[in-house]
């Protein structure tokens, strides 16, 4: 019963390849895919694809780094077409804020809270983005009284992780956990209840497949029998979504 809450494969260039990656997530017992939206073109896409494959769930949203070179008509427009394609969703994301690569960061949070407010009102989670802005995003994540929140590949410090805990949102690992000690520290930190697991393929090396690799860490850190811990994390993912 495994679960990837964060993955781009409208990004994957080629049918075959893709086909070839659903193929291998279904051998390895990958029941759920959810495709996040990073711009209008893409969001189309993971629409189309979730028609085509049972296993793709369609999240759409607006990039950071891309929300923030659009016009303000440009944005208010995708927003229309989200809020249109709202029985065809499961969540808002990829939405968010990032330092690294920020056009106009003050627009990045108008943006944010935008979308935000769009998924309280559709009643559906987000999934949030906040590389080198995690402060700001829990910030304004708090103001706004956000419920339900998936916090994707989060590499906040301790104390950040520990405010994402406390507001009951929750914290993905990603496959970097197999070597990674940031996110071998944050499994320990994270409660059985707010752990899901992401891959965000193709942005980086690890598919969907992979997340079995990552359960074994991650039972291997709390203790427990991997199928006992892709059941929790299976019904995480009901709960929230």
């Amino acid at each position: 019963m495994i679960i990837d809450v964060h993955a781009h494969l409208e990004l994957e260039e080629s049918d075959e390849n893709r086909n070839e990656v659903l193929k291998r997530a279904e051998e390895a017992g990958v029941k759920i895919i959810i495709c996040n939206g990073i711009d209008p073109k893409n969001n189309r896409k993971i629409l189309e694809l979730s028609k085509k494959h049972s296993l793709i769930k369609a999240a759409l949203g607006f990039y950071p780094c891309e929300c923030d070179k659009v016009s303000k008509e440009e944005f208010e427009k995708e927003l229309k077409f989200i809020k249109k394609n709202k029985k065809k969703i499961i969540a808002i994301g990829e939405i968010g804020l990032d330092k690294k690569w920020d056009n106009d960061f003050d627009r990045q949070q108008e943006c944010f809270r935008e979308l935000i407010s769009l998924a309280q009102k559709l009643d559906i989670p987000i999934i949030v983005h906040s590389r080198m802005a995690e402060e700001k995003a829990i910030e304004i994540m708090e103001e706004m009284n956000v419920k339900k929140a998936v916090m994707h590949c989060f590499s906040g410090k301790k104390k950040f992780v520990q405010r994402c805990i406390d507001n009951k949102w929750s914290l993905t690992i990603p496959g970097d956990i197999i070597r990674g000690q940031q996110f071998q520290e944050m499994a320990k930190m994270i409660p059985l209840k707010q752990i899901l697991t992401e891959t965000d393929f193709p942005v980086k090396k690890f598919e969907p497949a992979d997340i079995s690799e990552s359960l074994k860490k991650i039972a291997e850190i709390k203790g427990l029998d991997i199928q006992e811990l892709s059941n929790i994390i299976f019904q995480n993912y009901q709960r929230l979504f």
